[in-house]
């Protein structure tokens, strides 16, 4: 057994990994050689009058899902709606010209749980203690 971090078997391992899974499952099989197949980042960015980052959202798309990784608001900007707008035009970019018909994230409890739950997301699953002391949420929505 080895423990150093190795980019290259990293990548051997996710070919390898990737390969496995797709020769189990025809649903991974029927992705093969489609735009669905890829990861496609997608980030949205809010900036402030003088040019600074207010706000903004990192994701990806893949087998017609947006999967929001960060969404974040200046403390300054936030109550005004921009959270909102990032997602909204996160979910439109992701249904117009990427196909999505789904979206999920993950948030922890003193996060924004009930910001996505009023944007129409809904909690399909909670682990508690995650880190100890706090609950973190999936959360998905059909978007398309």
């Amino acid at each position: 057994m080895e423990t150093e971090v190795d980019k290259e078997r990293r990548q051997l391992l996710h070919s390898r990994l990737r390969a496995s899974n797709t020769a189990a499952s025809p649903i991974l099989r029927e992705l093969r050689g489609t735009p669905g197949e890829r990861e496609v980042p997608l980030h949205v960015w809010a900036l402030d009058e003088g040019g600074d980052l207010a706000g903004g959202l990192v994701g990806h798309t893949w087998a017609g899902w947006l999967h929001i990784a960060s969404l974040w608001v200046d403390e300054r900007h936030r109550g005004a709606g921009l959270g909102s707008h990032l997602l909204s035009t996160a979910e439109h970019l992701a249904t117009h010209d990427r196909a999505c018909r789904s979206a999920r994230l993950e948030t922890w409890d003193f996060q924004a749980p009930d910001f996505y739950r009023r944007l129409g997301y809904e909690v399909v699953c909670v682990i508690p203690d995650y880190p100890p002391g706090i609950t973190e949420y999936t959360l998905t929505k059909r978007i398309g």
